[in-house]
């Protein structure tokens, strides 16, 4: 265990089990709209989820596109600020689409309320999220999040993405951080 790590949450063996049944469940899902010829694209949210996306993506055993999109909602601190802003976006089209969005964590909502009403104004046939972590915080709106790796308490997590000032995302598992650290 590295040593800024209070507690080890989720294994990496834990990992890649719950996102191996992601794929699946992914892969079932989307299947007939495969069939159908109807386009597919896995959107990443840069950075955190990076690492997420890339080993879900090679579950699904469909043909889709991947696409990235950046945004920003904590400046400087560790709570979001709720204010949006994209730094990235994607570089292809959506529309008639099925999105697919793999999200590192939900906590507040705040980001995701957000890309959810930019992303539905560019006509996708369906949007989902996937995401490796919901936490079990008050949210303004619940966000519907059909694909789950894990829930967790409101602790301050990193590994598997996740960072603190850009530190501990090459992790294998994910813990909560010493507080002494980000304090």
């Amino acid at each position: 265990m590295h040593r800024d790590i209070q507690e080890v949450l989720f294994t990496s063996e834990q990992i890649a089990e719950r996102v191996q049944a992601m794929g699946e469940a992914i892969t079932a899902d989307y299947s007939a709209a495969a069939r159908r010829g109807e386009g597919i694209v896995m959107m990443c949210v840069l950075r955190g989820a990076a690492i997420f996306m890339a080993d879900l993506a090679r579950r699904v055993k469909l043909p889709m596109e991947m696409d990235y999109m950046a945004v920003s909602s904590y400046g400087s601190g560790v709570k979001s600020s709720g204010v949006v802003n994209i730094t990235k976006d994607l570089s292809g089209s959506i529309e008639g689409k099925h999105l697919i969005i793999a999200e590192d964590v939900i906590d507040t909502g705040l980001t995701l309320t957000y890309l959810l009403k930019n992303l539905r104004s560019r006509n996708p046939l369906s949007i989902e999220i996937a995401a490796m972590l919901r936490k079990d915080v008050p949210r303004p709106q619940e966000i519907p999040c059909k694909y789950l790796g894990f829930d967790c308490g409101d602790e301050f997590v990193v590994g598997y993405g996740l960072d603190f000032a850009e530190r501990y995302r090459n992790l294998p598992d994910i813990g909560i951080l010493k507080p002494e650290i980000y304090q």
